[in-house]
């Protein structure tokens, strides 16, 4: 499996950033970390190595970036304004840096977005952000209300990317063409998070799988198990 580590300065985030990149070709996915994950979690959790026929096979190339959650919505030493700040930038880098790295790699204007845990917000969050180019959305075990990492403040920065906030006025018709897949287990602590996001997908009649795993809880063996299910999803 081709690998390659990249490290640069980001002027999204005015400091250094780091991703891992698997494979040679294919529609390129974003796969987030969890919470405050490193870029290389992904791999060393074994989620790309559940993935490897994919890879190999050339029908996705993975970008594993770093996560800024310790200094966004996972930084209680700053005020909340400045979390979800924080956290635009970090869209920004997404969509200013690596989206379009990733278009002239990959030969395509689409990208694909996934991720576990908090990365399932991410994936989702940006997603419906960036409809226009996001083909595909699969969240694992995400959460999706931002709302207790803001200590009750409350800005356009926290609105527009809170997806249960936002979603319903958010009328991009690339919405009802995205692949959507919300997964949880069926013991998993995210589980009504998902069921909730579910149900505003549901009155907009965006189409959309909501996937409970049975006797499954919030961890990696779970995930592990998801991921390439998803990825045989795509068209």
């Amino acid at each position: 499996m081709h690998e390659e580590y990249y490290k640069w300065y980001s002027p999204s985030i005015d400091r250094e950033f780091e991703m891992l990149v698997f494979g040679h070709s294919g529609l390129p996915i974003i796969l987030f970390p969890t919470s405050k994950g490193k870029y290389y979690e992904n791999k060393d959790q074994g989620m790309i190595a559940a993935a490897e026929w994919f890879i190999d096979q050339g029908k996705v190339k993975i970008y594993c970036p770093d996560s800024l959650d310790a200094l966004s919505w996972y930084n209680k030493e700053i005020p909340p304004a400045a979390r979800a700040y924080n956290h635009t930038c970090y869209d920004r880098l997404i969509a200013n840096e690596i989206v379009p790295r990733a278009q002239r790699e990959c030969s395509s204007h689409f990208v694909a977005t996934a991720g576990a845990s908090f990365g399932g917000y991410h994936a989702i969050n940006f997603a419906f952000r960036h409809a226009e180019i996001v083909s595909y959305a699969f969240s694992m075990s995400g959460l999706f209300d931002i709302r207790s990492f803001v200590d009750g403040y409350y800005d356009d920065n926290v609105y527009y990317n809170n997806p249960v906030d936002y979603l319903p006025g958010n009328n991009d018709p690339h919405l009802w063409s995205m692949g959507i897949v919300l997964g949880a287990g069926e013991h998993d602590s995210c589980r009504q998070a998902n069921e909730i996001l579910s149900n505003i997908l549901e009155s907009k009649n965006i189409k959309h799988w909501l996937d409970i795993r049975p006797n499954a809880i919030h961890d990696w063996p779970l995930w592990k198990e998801m991921f390439p299910h998803y990825l045989s999803l795509i068209k």
